[in-house]
């Protein structure tokens, strides 16, 4: 059975349509459908419940040091306030997780994980602990909510001090009151455009839910479900793990070599990436200029001959097209490519196309 979220009354009341997803029942959508939840987040806003996320803690002075080994991004040089993405990896590379860590302060750092590796990311972190840390998984303890799109600021600024709110993208306010409830409040999101994501205490979330539905109607505001979740995080350009990363493939294979720091004296992984050497195959995105929409785990050739698979596919409402993201074995990830995708025993043409497809400047 799976579990709910502190909105899934409020799920209800608009109409969302609920499907089991990382074990919660989410709704995929509304009334007004993914494409059209998908254009507002683009040209006005989206609401978002990701309270499914999970949210870990690691305290005391040797926070920090953990950190810095436990993932592949250089850390140890965030100011209070700031927050990085980053990847996790297993002793072969390979990737644990994709992550976003907030630095609090020197002592204390939060990092979110994914829900589908809740438990895996949990138990991984714990066994690789050292020295002055504690950790505590506190994920029953926040919701999280995701105020996305051009519109957000006019929006949120209604119920909440906009002098407070952060304004550097992947900065937080740790403490700041949104709609009369206290909450951290970060100035990041999964979709490529302007936004926050809004952590607070469960019971508060059907207060500030409401409260930003109900001053988001002049605006545009539509409540958005996991459909456009996907749609819009495809078109920017931004991973989703068991998809474009996994147990399989590292992070530079994945395309995310920016937050993979090999001049860092050290990291889980990292013996194993400089063993591996550079890349034999990488990520990129095809545009499927044939007849049909490839989904992920479908090969793709070049001629008669395989040179990877697809991870992920879809049709982007903005951009009106069929498209999927591949890991190709080099050099025929580079853009102007031309490749054939097997969808379902036929052959799809398709063209390498540079990465993001969707980019909001």
């Amino acid at each position: 059975m799976e579990l709910k979220t502190p909105l899934y009354d409020c799920h209800l009341a608009s109409k969302g349509k609920m499907v089991p997803f990382a074990g919660y029942s989410l709704p995929v959508q509304y009334e007004a459908g993914v494409i059209a939840e998908h254009m507002a987040v683009r040209e006005k806003a989206g609401l978002f419940d990701v309270s499914h996320m999970a949210e870990m803690t690691l305290c005391g002075k040797d926070a920090m040091a953990n950190v810095q080994m436990l993932v592949t991004n250089q850390c140890e040089n965030m100011v209070d306030g700031q927050v990085k993405y980053t990847t996790m990896c297993y002793e072969n590379g390979t990737t644990v997780d994709d992550l976003l860590v907030y630095k609090v302060d020197a002592e204390h750092i939060l990092l979110v994980v994914n829900a589908a590796n809740h438990a895996k990311d949990a138990q991984w972190i714990q066994e690789h602990l050292q020295g002055d840390v504690v950790f505590e998984d506190i994920s029953d303890k926040v919701a999280q909510v995701a105020l996305q799109g051009p519109r957000s600021l006019e929006i949120i600024r209604k119920i909440c001090n906009e002098s407070e709110l952060p304004t550097k993208y992947y900065t937080f306010v740790p403490r700041m009151q949104v709609a009369g409830k206290e909450c951290l409040v970060s100035r990041t999101g999964y979709t490529g455009e302007f936004g926050y994501e809004i952590y607070c205490a469960p019971q508060d979330a059907p207060a500030i839910w409401n409260a930003l539905l109900e001053n988001g109607k002049d605006e545009g505001l539509l409540p958005c479900g996991l459909g456009c979740r996907d749609t819009l995080r495809f078109e920017a350009g931004m991973p989703l793990y068991g998809h474009e990363m996994d147990e399989t493939i590292t992070p530079l294979e994945a395309g995310l070599g920016f937050c993979v720091k090999m001049k860092k004296p050290d990291f889980i992984g990292k013996k194993a990436l400089e063993e591996k050497g550079p890349v034999t195959r990488k990520m990129c995105t095809l545009k499927i200029t044939g007849r049909g929409i490839a989904r992920e785990h479908q090969d793709v050739y070049v001629g008669d001959q395989k040179v990877g698979f697809t991870c992920s596919g879809t049709h982007c409402p903005y951009l009106g097209g069929a498209y999927a993201t591949a890991i190709l074995d080099l050099p025929h990830n580079e853009v102007g490519t031309q490749v054939e995708v097997d969808v379902r025993g036929r052959r799809v043409a398709a063209e390498v196309v540079a990465t993001p497809i969707y980019d909001r400047k």
